[in-house]
């Protein structure tokens, strides 16, 4: 497999930023929901420290993901409905804007809290705000619904490429799969309707 996408498929580089990002904002947000709950400790605070330095290694993932993309040309779209791949790019760019807006507003409500930012207690970030105990609290909230509206998004593209995996049998999934084999031409002409 190339590092590069071709005509048929995306690149092992561009796989990999998909899988680790989606990987990382799915677990993170999953580990997020569940620590808010916890009882104060120091546990606590370390398992916060966590999911900050998570939340910013998948801040910088996307960076680097996003550059690459600007690099790496995309495959051509499967044969498909104008308005189904319309759909497609416009969950693409929701995606990406929540992909973004999630860690950036984690650590907004961070700084707004008034807490220091570390990156696996290797080096501290500056604040993007001034400590407002009356924002906080809004900043937290934000924080949160970007993850449901972002597991929205995502149930969406995931069931449509499930729906092109399963019943259009063609390779709008196989071609973003790690080790996933694309199909040739000929076996997936004439499944559109």
């Amino acid at each position: 497999m190339s590092l590069r996408s071709d005509s048929r498929q995306w690149g092992s580089v561009a796989k990999f930023f998909h899988w680790v990002v989606a990987l990382g904002i799915l677990g993170n947000g999953i580990w997020g929901l569940l620590m808010t709950g916890m009882a104060p400790s120091m546990s606590k605070i370390n398992i916060y420290a966590l999911h900050k330095s998570i939340g910013l290694t998948v801040l910088a993932l996307f960076a680097l993901r996003v550059a690459w993309r600007l690099y790496d040309r995309a495959p051509p779209d499967e044969p498909a409905p104008r308005w189904q791949r319309f759909a497609a790019h416009a969950a693409h760019v929701l995606l990406y804007g929540f992909i973004l807006a999630l860690p950036l507003s984690g650590w907004f409500y961070n700084s707004v809290h008034g807490y220091p930012l570390q990156w696996f207690k290797l080096f501290n970030l500056p604040a993007l705000a001034a400590k407002n105990d009356d924002l906080a609290h809004t900043a937290h909230a934000v924080h949160e619904y970007l993850f449901y509206l972002l597991l929205l998004v995502l149930i969406g593209h995931v069931g449509a490429a499930l729906k092109h995996h399963v019943f259009d049998q063609d390779n709008v999934l196989r071609r973003m799969l790690p080790f996933g084999r694309v199909r040739s031409a000929q076996s997936t002409e004439g499944k559109l309707p």
